[in-house]
Formats: structure tokens, C-alpha cells, sequence
């Protein structure tokens, strides 16, 4: 199983040293890849913006997308988007998509959120339309051609018999999230995907990503918690409270019984979302990292 470290977008203070700090640390870890996301009505930086930036400065890990609200975005400007990553970046960008879960968003962007599942099924066809040579709507080429052939590989990040019933049809796996860190939880989500596969007659089996928070330290529990109620608070308060206090990755014995867990279950890649942006953060995951390897 692969680990992935992804940025600390949501937290406070990530800076330019601290960005760049970050892809170089990663990629000279024992990561698989650096990801950010998206999310507009918070104090974070844009998910594009830092993967370009760790397409550009690191050499060896994926450049993961861990969701992109495609119904968000214009299909051809977001084709052109992604494929300039992946030439930036050599051929290393992959991407979740999915229709995200908070109407504050999609108000702040002017954007229906009404219809949202049929318009992600629309993108990404399109997406592969455009990155195989398709003419653009008004005649031309929307450039430029992704190195990998026929472009990045696409995951779903939604959840559920449903969503992952339509994901079948056009996804290559699926990108899940446990806040619990709960290898259980999310083996269920696996199991919900290959039946999904299964009814569409793919031959091929899903790719099996999930993700949780993670904090490690001094004073990583309350680290962990107070980043927690901050980024889940367009939740309510309380429900924030109680589902940061289900976030059991502050030390090195939780996040190893994780990544163990979820191998036992078939997961292909863990993506560890920091709490913190303290470049600590990133040795301290990679020694657990390496010692669940080496075990």
C-alpha cells in the first residue's frame, strides 16, 4: 500500500517557504504523492495553485487532485488546466472529482447546485473527449496534449451505492475519506466500489484510495482537535466538536494500526491530510511511514 502526504491547505499561515519546504520534504520521502483539493468559502489556498507549484519543484511523487468539484468548472478550461499540469509535471497528475458537499460553495461561485451529478458525469467525458484530440466546441484543439495517454487517470471521490454506481462507468477508482480513521469504514466504501465494478461488467478492478487527518508531536491531540472544529465548523458547532473528537491519528501507534488496517482491507493509497503545516509534520509522518514498511 501506498502512503501520500498532502498539503496542509487547510491550516493557517502556509506560506511560500513553508509550500515550497513542503513538496521538497514530500518528494524526498517515502510518499507516493502530494495532493491538495478544493474548497472556496475558507481561509485556504487554491488546490491548482499549489499542484502546479508541486508539479514544478518535485521530481518523483504523483501530483494527486484529491477532489476537484468538477461541475464547478468549465470542462474545456478545466481540460486545458489539468493537462498543462501534466506536462509540467512529466506525467505525473492524477484526479479525483466529485460534486463536493457544502451549497455555500456552490453559492459563492454563482453556481447551480441543483443538477450537480449529471453535469460530473458530463465533465468527465468531456475531459477525455478534449484530452484525446476532440474539437473543442468552437472548432480547434484545446491544448496542451497530456503526457500520459488519453490524460491523467480520473478517480470519483463520492460515496455511496449511487454515486459510485455512475462512477463505474467512467472512473478508473475511488477517493475516499474517513475523519474516524477507521480502516473498517472505509473497507466498506471499497467493498461498495468492486460491487459497483462488478454490475458494470468492467473487467478491471477499482483503485482503492481513502484519507484521513493526522497531527503528530507535542500536543498533537489538541492540535488535531482544534484544526478539526475550524475546517468542519460550516457544520455546526457542535457537530464539529464531536466529530473532532473522532479524529484518533495524534501519535505514532494510532497511525500505524491505520495504515496496517487498511491493507488488510485492499487499500491501494492512504492520503494523510496534516493538521499542522510545521515542516516537523513530514519527518515525523515519514518515520512511521517507514517503520510500517520495513514491518
Amino acid at each position: 500500500m501506498d502512503v501520500g502526504l498532502a498539503f496542509p491547505q487547510m491550516t493557517i499561515g502556509l506560506d511560500r517557504d513553508r509550500t515550497l519546504g513542503w513538496c521538497r520534504a514530500v518528494d524526498e520521502g517515502p510518499f507516493s504523492s502530494i495532493s491538495a483539493g478544493e474548497r472556496v468559502t475558507f481561509d485556504n489556498l487554491d488546490g491548482f495553485t499549489l499542484c502546479a507549484t508541486a508539479a514544478a519543484v518535485t521530481d518523483r511523487v504523483r501530483v494527486l487532485f484529491n477532489v476537484i468539484v468538477a461541475p464547478w468548472h468549465e470542462p474545456a478550461m478545466l481540460a486545458m488546466q489539468l493537462a498543462s499540469i501534466d506536462v509540467v509535471s512529466g506525467g505525473r497528475v492524477e484526479v479525483a472529482v466529485g460534486v463536493g458537499g457544502r451549497e455555500q460553495d456552490y453559492a459563492a461561485l454563482g453556481s447551480p447546485f441543483e443538477g450537480r451529478f449529471g453535469r460530473l458525469d458530463r465533465s468527465v467525458a468531456e475531459l477525455r473527449r478534449l484530452w484525446t484530440g476532440g474539437e473543442a466546441a468552437g472548432g480547434g484543439q484545446v491544448g496542451p496534449t497530456p503526457v500520459q495517454s488519453g490524460g491523467p487517470r480520473v478517480l470519483c471521490s463520492g460515496t455511496g451505492p449511487k454515486s459510485l454506481a455512475r462512477a463505474a462507468h467512467w472512473a478508473h477508482g475511488v477517493s475516499g475519506f474517513t475523519i474516524a480513521a477507521d480502516p473498517v469504514e472505509a473497507g466498506a466504501n471499497f467493498r461498495l466500489a468492486e460491487a459497483a465494478w462488478t454490475n458494470a461488467e468492467r473487467a478491471d478492478r477499482p483503485r482503492l484510495l481513502t484519507g484521513s487527518f493526522v497531527a503528530l508531536g507535542p500536543d498533537a491531540d489538541t492540535t488535531l482537535q482544534a484544526f478539526g472544529r475550524r475546517y468542519l465548523a460550516v457544520f455546526g458547532e457542535r457537530a464539529a466538536k464531536g466529530l473532532s473528537r473522532r479524529m484518533p491519528l495524534h501519535n505514532e501507534h494510532a497511525l500505524g494500526e491505520f495504515l496496517r488496517g487498511l491493507a488488510e482491507q485492499g487499500c491501494d493509497e492512504v492520503i494523510l491530510v496534516p493538521a499542522s503545516n510545521d515542516l516537523d509534520q513530514v519527518a515525523r509522518v515519514a518515520d512511521v511511514v517507514q517503520q510500517y514498511v520495513a514491518g
